[in-house]
C-alpha cells in the first residue's frame, strides 16, 4: 500500500472516529453540572425566573443539577458579557433580558443580541409606578402634578443605568414632559429596599418585583406600563393608557447559550426549556411571585428580540441617554 493511501485511510479513520467522540459526547450531554448565570442581584424578578427555571429544569436533565451563578453589573452587561465569551459546550448557560436589546444604544457595551443564541423566552412583565404606601399620591395623576410643583426633581430607583426600569422611568419622563432624578442600583431589589427606606420617592420595577411588599401594606403601585391591566393583586391598577398616557414598556426574560454551542446541545437545552417551563414547579413559581408566564420557543424568541432592538435603538438616541 502506498504512502498517500495510508495517509487517506488514516485520514478518514480520523474523521469517522472524531464524529463518534463527539456523537458521544453529546449523547452524554449533560455529563456534569450545568452553570446558569443570571446577570443580576439575588432576590429580583430576573433572580426568581432563574431560580425557577434551574428548579424545573431537574426533571429533565439526567441526573445533573442546574447551578444558579448571579452576576451582577452595568445593567446585566457583566454577566451577559460572561456568557457569551463562555466555552461553547453548554456547560455555561444563561438568562438574558431585554437590556441586551437597550444597553448597546447607550455604548455600554460592544456587544449585542446577535452574539448570543437564543433558546426560549420564559417570561415577561410590564414597568409599574410604585411608590411609599404612606407616601401623598393616591394616584399617578396626584403623583404627576406633585413633581410638576417640586424644586427639585422626584426621585426614581432603577435596576442600573441602562436596565428596562431606567429605559422605563425615561420613557414615562419623556412622555408627560417631567424631569427625573434616576437613582441607578445593582437590580431591582435592591432599589425596592431604597423605596422601602424611603431613599427614594419611587420606583418603576415590574409588579411582581414589589408584589409581597404591595400586599404587606407597605408599597403602593400607582400604574402599570402594559396594554391591559395585570390582574390578581393588581387587578385594580390601571394602565398608563387608562390614564390617557399612551405608553407601555416591559421586560421579558429567556434562556440562551453561547453562539457557537453545537446544534445538538442547542437542541437538547430547548427540549428541556419547552418541557421546564411548562412545568408546574415553573409555572406555581411564578405565579405565586406574581411574574408573567410567557414561554416562546427560539424563532418567537428571536421575533421578539429582533423588534426590541428595532425599537430601542430609535428610542435611546431621542431620549439623549447615552454618556
Amino acid at each position: 500500500m502506498g504512502t498517500s493511501r495510508r495517509q487517506i485511510i488514516a485520514s478518514a479513520c480520523a474523521v469517522a472516529f472524531g464524529g463518534s467522540a463527539a456523537a458521544a459526547r453529546a449523547s452524554d450531554y449533560p455529563g456534569k453540572p450545568i452553570e446558569l448565570i443570571v446577570p443580576v442581584a439575588a432576590g429580583g424578578g430576573t433572580d426568581i425566573v432563574g431560580r425557577a427555571f434551574a428548579e424545573s429544569a431537574k426533571k429533565y436533565l439526567p441526573q445533573q443539577p442546574m447551578i444558579v451563578v448571579n452576576k451582577p453589573g452595568a445593567s446585566g452587561a457583566v454577566g451577559t458579557g460572561e456568557l457569551i465569551n463562555a466555552r461553547p459546550d453548554g456547560y455555561k448557560i444563561g438568562i438574558i433580558i431585554c437590556e441586551i436589546t437597550i444597553i448597546p444604544n447607550l455604548g455600554i457595551t460592544k456587544y449585542t443580541a446577535s452574539d448570543l443564541r437564543p433558546i426560549a423566552r420564559l417570561n415577561a412583565d410590564p414597568s409599574a409606578i410604585t411608590v411609599r404606601a404612606d407616601a401623598p399620591w393616591q394616584t399617578v395623576e396626584e403623583f404627576i402634578a406633585d413633581a410638576r410643583k417640586r424644586k427639585d426633581p422626584v426621585t426614581v430607583a432603577n435596576a442600573g443605568t441602562g436596565s428596562i426600569w431606567h429605559m422605563a422611568a425615561a420613557a414615562f419622563a419623556e412622555k408627560i414632559g417631567l424631569p427625573v432624578n434616576h437613582v441607578p442600583f445593582l437590580g431591582a431589589a435592591p432599589a425596592v429596599v431604597a423605596l422601602l427606606g424611603g431613599h427614594v420617592d419611587s420606583i418603576t420595577v415590574s409588579p411582581g418585583e414589589v408584589a409581597q411588599h404591595v400586599a404587606a401594606g407597605k408599597l403602593r403601585t400607582l400604574a402599570v406600563m402594559s396594554d391591559q391591566r395585570v390582574g390578581g393583586l393588581f387587578e385594580k391598577v390601571p394602565t398608563l393608557k387608562e390614564r390617557g398616557i399612551d405608553l407601555s414598556v416591559g421586560v421579558w426574560r429567556g434562556l440562551a447559550v453561547p453562539k457557537a454551542t453545537p446544534p445538538d446541545i442547542v437542541r437538547t437545552l430547548s427540549e428541556v426549556a419547552a418541557k421546564a417551563a411548562d412545568d408546574a414547579v415553573f409555572r406555581d413559581t411564578l405565579a405565586k411571585a406574581n411574574l408573567g408566564w410567557a414561554y416562546a420557543d427560539t424563532a418567537a424568541f428571536q421575533k421578539v428580540i429582533d423588534r426590541d432592538r428595532a425599537f430601542y435603538a430609535e428610542l435611546v438616541p431621542r431620549l439623549d441617554l447615552k454618556k
